[in-house]
């Protein structure tokens, strides 16, 4: 993480490690700097006065190494960002002015993205940020994955139900809300399908009545033109002396034929002639007979165009301006498809009502068997987590689990309560704290002081170690108050926590500080200024001065470097068990 212009910050890098990081450095050195650049990288509150006297504004860049299968990849992804070798780049920039942005993965995104993606990358625990595990329903999860498959499977069997059920539920909800519509829509179905059916439609036929009706509109011009164009061909009997193409073609071809043998040309010619009188004479046999067999009929035209009223109105009223009949007919068949399926509603009703009563009896015998398992979870949970913080410090505080349902009329049957239900089950869960013997238990938000709740979540994440996939933990003042074998228990438990994921600790206790894989310190310059190099991993060397001036304020004090060697020791031997 790189830091730049924020507080007394300067411009630092900050690398931190797997396990366990411990970040020291004396009073007003940047310490709190590297928590709150965290928050900021993680979406927290942007403060312009965190910016550097004198400097526009504040950056903070960060390099994540995830999981491939983390839900952390898959949103980033999601937004647009790209991972740089596995890793994602993110940074968050803070103005002077106040003017907050954010990158991810290279792409430019919400702020809220920050905080979205922080919720499964980090458990933050500090004096005025205590986040994730105090939202009740981050400890209903915790506490079901710490149950492991005693919840588990029979939560997985809920939520198949659960699911069903919802179905189920809209389907018949949509049913019974909609019955008018429904039969309203029936009615309209069913009169359209008779008025549909009365006419008996067939495809094409309104093609072929235009045909028709053209034909028969115009009978008088069609038989006066075939007959005129009949006379020209063949001859008028009215009118003998009228000459006629056919006779016309007959004297070519006379003419043509007497002198043909002279000449191969000219009898091809003659051929033509000949072939040209048979085409003439068809022509004009066909033309008497269309003659002939048209009839006009105003019967038949009137009956024509009554017909084709009927069909257009039936195109208008279920196809459209632009429609066909072939249309009209197509919506005939799926209306009738729709009108067997609205008039099995009310059976279907039935079916779906005793489905639901049926689902709703097993989701309340499931939700029963997810409850009973996480009260024998949560009895388990608060006797281990008491008894951390007996050693921490804390002799006399006791856990509890609230686990409890709310009345809904509307519910599910449980346990002779009707009650309300979600795709977690029934139950709300809520961790309760009493600090001490005769306090009310209340919700460890409420029921601790700051150092004392630091405490507190730090017992919880030791007992939830390994059961809440969170990488990383980070906690700041969480020593505060406590001193001696305490402070070892806690440096202890940070050590446990470190086994299964990346804890950085901001602390100024030499106990809790030896049991680090990684030491980082904060210096200031001169000029009260946190440059690059003063942000520093500590040799083993340097470690054993850091651990002597936290024991006695004085680096190179004999007695305090033997003390911080034996605390070293002690540290190392205690891990290693």
């Amino acid at each position: 993480m790189r830091i730049r212009d924020l507080g007394v910050i300067d411009d630092a890098v900050v690398e931190l490690a797997p396990g366990f990081t411990a970040v020291t450095g004396e009073t007003g050195a940047g310490k709190t700097m590297v928590v709150t650049s965290l928050g900021l990288l993680l979406g927290g509150r942007a403060d312009p006065a965190l910016v550097r006297n004198g400097s526009a504004r504040a950056v903070v860049e960060g390099r994540l190494a995830l999981d491939p299968a983390s839900p952390v990849v898959a949103r980033a992804q999601e937004a647009g960002a790209e991972l740089d070798d596995g890793e994602l780049l993110i940074s968050r920039t803070v103005s002077a002015e106040g003017r907050s942005r954010a990158h991810v993965g290279g792409r430019s995104v919400p702020v809220g993205l920050l905080a979205e993606l922080g919720e499964d990358l980090i458990a933050v625990h500090g004096q005025t940020d205590q986040q994730r595990l105090l939202r009740p329903s981050r400890q209903r999860g915790a506490l079901d994955r710490y149950a492991g498959e005693a919840v588990a499977e029979p939560l997985a069997r809920y939520r198949e139900v659960y699911r069903t059920l919802r179905e189920v539920s809209a389907t018949l909800e949509e049913l019974t809300t909609r019955a008018r519509e429904r039969a309203q829509e029936a009615d309209l179905l069913r009169f359209g399908l008779e008025e549909i059916a009365a006419a008996e439609p067939v495809a094409g036929e309104d093609a072929e009545l235009a045909v028709e009706a053209e034909r028969l509109g115009h009978a008088d011009a069609l038989s006066s033109a075939a007959t005129l164009a009949h006379a020209a061909l063949a001859g008028d009997p009215a009118d003998p002396e009228a000459v006629d193409a056919g006779t016309l073609l007959a004297q070519a071809r006379r003419a043509v034929d007497a002198v043909r043998h002279h000449d191969e040309r000219l009898a091809q010619l003659a051929d033509r002639l000949g072939e040209v009188g048979y085409l003439l004479a068809d022509v004009a046999g066909d033309l008497a007979g269309y003659a002939d067999d048209l009839d006009a009929d105003p019967v038949r035209l009137a009956a024509v165009e009554d017909r084709r009223a009927v069909l257009a109105h039936l195109v208008r009223k279920y196809s459209g301006a632009e429609g066909t009949l072939d249309e009209v007919i197509a919506w005939a068949e799926t209306g009738s498809v729709r009108l067997l399926e609205l008039d099995g509603d009310d059976e279907r009703i039935d079916e779906l009502g005793a489905q639901e009563t049926e689902l709703r009896a097993r989701l309340a015998d499931l939700a029963a068997e997810v409850s009973q398992a996480r009260h024998a979870a949560a009895d388990k949970f608060a006797a281990a987590v008491s008894a951390e913080l007996a050693e921490l410090a804390m002799p006399h505080a006791r856990v509890t689990f609230a686990i409890s349902q709310v009345d809904d009329l509307s519910g599910i049957e449980v346990g002779g309560r009707t009650v309300a239900y979600g795709p977690h089950g029934v139950d709300e869960v809520e961790v309760l704290l009493a600090p001490h013997p005769g306090a009310q238990p209340r919700p460890i938000a409420k029921g601790a002081s700051g150092g004392e709740l630091s405490r507190v979540m730090l017992a919880v994440e030791v007992v939830f170690a390994g059961a809440d996939p969170v990488p990383t933990y980070l906690f700041d003042e969480v020593d505060q108050g406590v001193g001696g074998k305490a402070a070892v228990e806690i440096g202890r438990r940070l050590a446990k926590l470190a086994r299964s994921a990346q804890v950085v600790v901001v602390t100024h206790l030499p106990q809790v500080a030896a049991f680090a894989d990684r030491h980082l310190v904060v210096e200031k310059t001169n000029d009260g200024v946190v440059t690059r190099s003063g942000v520093k991993t500590l040799s083993d060397e340097e470690r054993v001065r850091e651990l002597s001036r936290m024991l006695a304020g004085l680096e190179d004090s004999e007695l305090g470097r033997a003390h911080a060697e034996e605390l070293l020791a002690a540290a190392r031997t205690a891990r290693a068990r």
